[in-house]
Parts: C-alpha cells; structure tokens; sequence
C-alpha cells in the first residue's frame, strides 16, 4: 500500500510528462526579425524572459514558457531610450505614458536643458512610490543649482557660491543623477560664464556623468555655441552632447554643415562629443525665447515692472522684431503658433500671425510683451530646414530623443513630437526617404543612448540584460500627430515589455506599471 503510493507520482509522471515539466521561461516571443540594438543585420529568432531579465536571444527553436507572445513578420529590438524628456510632471499625471509606450520608448531621462528637481534623491523616491510604466531617470540642472546658489540674476558666481554649487551637483550625482545639463539660452544658464559651467562639469565628470547641453545660442552664433559646449567637455573632462542639434532661422540654414565639422575634428583629436536630434521642422519653447535676455533677469516680476517702462518696453520690442524677422519666426509671423498660453487658452493653436490680424512685426512684438507679462505661452516655432535635419541625422553620433513629455490627452496644442518622434523616425526616415537603415535607426534609439548615459543594463537583446522589449511591424509603422493636431498616438507597435511585464499586447495597452527609477553611474559613491 505504501510502496504504491510513493510509486504514484512517478507513473504521473510517465503517464503526463508534459504536466511535470516547469516552463523554462516565463515570456517566449518567437520568430521576429531580431534587431539587437547594437546596428548588426536582423536575423529571425526568439527572445526567452526569466523574470525582469533575457535569458535567451537567438535562432528559434522549441521551449516552454508560461506566455507566448507572436513576433512573426515583425521586428523585435530593445526598448528606446528617450535622453531628453520633460515628462517629470507628466509621469504622474498620466502614469501610463501611453504616448511613449505606444512609440517603443521604455526608457525617459529627465531633468535637460538646465532645469531639474532638487534634491535629486527624493524626486526619484517619490517616483518609486508611485506606479509608471516607463523607466526613469534624472540629470541635475545646472540652471536649477545657479538660482538656488546666485538666484535669477546677470553676475558672476563667488568663489564660495561656486564652491556652494558644486557641493550640490556631487550630492545630486550621488544621490543617482545621470549627469549635468544646462540650459544656457534660458534663465539663468544664460547668465553664466563658460568656466563656471566648466567648474560643475568637473564634479559630474569625476563621478561618471554626462553633460548635455541647450546651447547658449542655436541661430546666428551657434558655431561658437558648439565650440563653447567642445571646450567645456574638453575642459571639463567629461562626455558632452549637443541636445536637440538644429539650425533655427532661415538665414542660418546650412550651419550644421560647420557644426558636424567641429564635432568630428573635436573628436578626432579625443574629445568625447556625441549629439541628439527630433525628427522635425519646428521647435517648441516659451514665447520669452523671443524676448532680450536683459529684460529677463530676474524672473517674471522684473520682467511686468520694466515692461511698464515706455522705454524698456520700445527697446524689448526691438529685439524681438528681430527675432521674428531673423531667428525663431524666420520673417514670417505664422511660424509662430501658439501650443498653450496662461493668460488666455483660446489661443492654442493659433499663429501670432492669426493674433496680429496682419504681418505688422511691431504690433506682433507688442502681443509678445503683453502675453508675456501675462504669464507667457508655450509656442512651436516652424524656422528649421528639412536639409539640416537631415544632415544632422545622417552622423553616426547623433541619437534620437523627443525633447517631448507625458501630455493630458486632448489638452492644448503640444508639438508632435510628444507623440511621434521615434516611429516618425521609423516610418518618415528610415522607410519612406531611406535617410538611415532600419538596423542603424534602432541603434541610435537603444545602445547608443545606454552606452553615451552608462545604463549598463539596458539598450541590447543580449542575455542578461532587462527586459525592455519593443515589437513593431516595420512595413507600416508611422507618427500619425500632426501640427494643429497632435494628439495622435503612432500606429505600428505590436507588443512592449518594460522590465520583463507586457505593458502593450496585440496593440493594447495593459494596466501593468513596472517602471522603474534608473541611477545614474555616481550613485552611493
């Protein structure tokens, strides 16, 4: 009696091996053309998925798995990494980031163009608490540490001030940061001496970091403006990256042709320079980009009192008809279109053009003032050349990244590429005007931007890394938001995985919200 109850499990075994076998692997997505990520040719294979981590990349063959997710006729690469993302608000307000699921992109570093959360180490806290589905993680502000240290005000940093800020760049790269950026067009980057971003360059260098970089000027000095940014990576010893790399205006279209240069000769000679780029023809920022930085200082009370100056108004005005005519408007008065406004949200969508009722640059610069003294705008600006996008895209250091959020669905009048720069990419430049290779395309998006931020874990189908996986059809995907109407979502994806969890199955997103905070290569040191 005994002998045949311990026989039992056995002769079940015998009778249903399939019953007794654990599955090997807990997500088995087969017979896609795989991408690795790292720009080798796509061959047809599987992906196998132990928890949060690839344990198999490779031909296709028999094997087990508690889910099975169909790949075939689509390709299958690692998630994309988004380095220049302004999603920190909108990761909480719209956790599910659909608009980034929906393009592939798993990963969103946060904290560019000199403006970022401090302390760095409670904002990513804070994240971890709250559910997301995309991984994230934080550069320290160079703009963010001035204004707490020297404030909003035109005038050099002290020694101890200096001293002050570099002490807050450490404990921020400590606490996880990815690196430094700066911001220095805006307030108060603007007001900062080369060898001062230079100082706080050397601190973020010394722990691993990255310095990323809104350059001081994108228009008519921009090649100093790269050799500026050259000289504080060179200088700083540390990885430097032009953001967002354009040419705004129409009388300084063709410049990226001496910026290239200067990186690659900068290169050359050892200086690790590196480059991201948006897929687009406008750029999006505050409606004080057209505003004389002087006018600025301060903050936005300094700004109403000297705008209630007859004479400082005139002279604000001057300078912004000439950015209108020369810079961010390129002569015309529709390229200026309004995304979202505080005084007056009926505006959404409207060109300055529609407002001034005219092409009066003067009335139009007195719309500008008054706007601004309202609160100001958010404002997409149509002045960059399809040839330099083009171009820019072309060089083999150049990554893609949105320099988009995590928008409300449906509020405003965002630029498309909050929605649509990496399958734009995809459909638009690698498809249709065959600008790069779909292999080359996805490298940009994945190991390129893990290797230049040191997200070791990340951005390759290689076993042992996390399970960041995107499946799209190749032959369709394509950005649907447009100008005017961008809340779109891209077409095109099949299945994401973030962190080994399905957040996108057969084209639908899942409640799943396996995001993760991601530190940077200082933390804890």
């Amino acid at each position: 009696m005994n002998g045949s109850l311990r026989s039992l499990p056995l002769i079940l075994m015998m009778l249903c091996p399939l019953a007794a076998q654990v599955p090997e692997y807990d997500i088995w997505i087969s017979g896609g053309r795989i991408l690795d990520g790292a720009g080798n040719p796509w061959f047809v294979g599987d992906i196998g998925i132990k928890g949060d981590t690839i344990a198999y990349a490779g031909p296709s063959h028999a094997a087990t798995a508690r889910q099975r997710l169909d790949a075939r006729g689509k390709t299958v690469t690692p998630g994309f990494i988004d380095t220049h993302s302004h999603g920190r608000r909108g990761v909480f307000e719209v956790p599910s980031a659909e608009n980034q699921i929906r393009q592939g992109v798993t990963t969103i570093i946060e904290g560019p163009d000199g403006g970022s959360p401090l302390p760095i180490g409670e904002y990513l806290s804070r994240f971890s608490k709250v559910p997301a589905t995309t991984n994230f993680g934080l550069m320290v502000g160079q703009g963010t540490v001035r204004e707490r240290v020297v404030g909003l005000q035109d005038r050099k940093a002290t020694p101890e001030e200096i001293e002050t800020m570099r002490g807050l760049v450490r404990q921020a790269m400590r606490e996880g940061a990815f690196g430094l950026s700066t911001g220095l067009f805006y307030l108060p980057g603007t007001f900062t001496p080369t060898e001062e971003v230079i100082e706080l360059a050397k601190v973020a260098g010394e722990l691993g970091g990255i310095y990323t970089s809104h350059m001081r000027d994108e228009a008519a000095k921009i090649v100093d403006s790269v050799k500026e940014l050259i000289r504080i990576g060179e200088e700083g010893n540390i990885p430097a990256q032009i953001t967002h790399h354009k040419a705004i205006g129409g009388v300084n279209w063709g410049k990226s042709v001496e910026t290239l240069r200067l990186v690659e000769e900068a290169r050359r000679r050892g200086v690790d320079i590196s480059i991201d780029q948006y897929p687009y023809t406008a750029s999006s920022t505050g409606l004080a980009a057209l505003a004389p930085k002087w006018a600025l200082e301060g903050g936005q009370k300094s700004f109403k009192e000297r705008a209630g100056s007859p004479e400082a108004r005139a002279r604000m005005k001057v300078d912004i008809v000439r950015n209108l005519k020369e810079d961010r408007g390129s002569g015309n008065l529709k390229n200026v279109v309004f995304a979202s406004c505080v005084g007056d949200r009926s505006l959404s969508g409207k060109s300055l053009r529609d407002l001034t009722g005219s092409d009066d640059f003067e009335k139009a610069a007195e719309h500008v003032v008054r706007l601004q003294e309202l609160g100001g705008c958010s404002c997409i600006y149509h002045a960059i050349s399809e040839d330099d996008v083009e171009r820019i895209m072309r060089y083999p250091g150049t990554m893609i990244a949105s320099d988009g959020g995590i928008p409300v669905f449906g509020v405003d009048v965002p630029h498309p590429r909050n929605y649509g720069t990496f399958a734009r990419v995809l459909g638009r430049y690698v498809r249709e005007r065959k600008v790069l290779t779909l292999e080359d395309a996805v490298r940009r998006m994945t190991s390129l931007p893990a290797i230049r931020f040191r997200i070791v874990d990340r951005g390759l189908l290689r076993p042992g890394m996390k399970a960041d996986v995107a499946v799209f059809d190749a032959a369709t995907v394509i950005d649907k938001s447009e100008f005017g109407k961008p809340h779109q979502y891209a077409e095109g994806f099949t299945h994401v995985l973030v962190n080994g969890i399905p957040v996108l199955v057969d084209g639908k997103m899942l409640p799943a919200r396996p995001g993760r905070a991601l530190y940077g290569p200082g933390y804890g040191k």
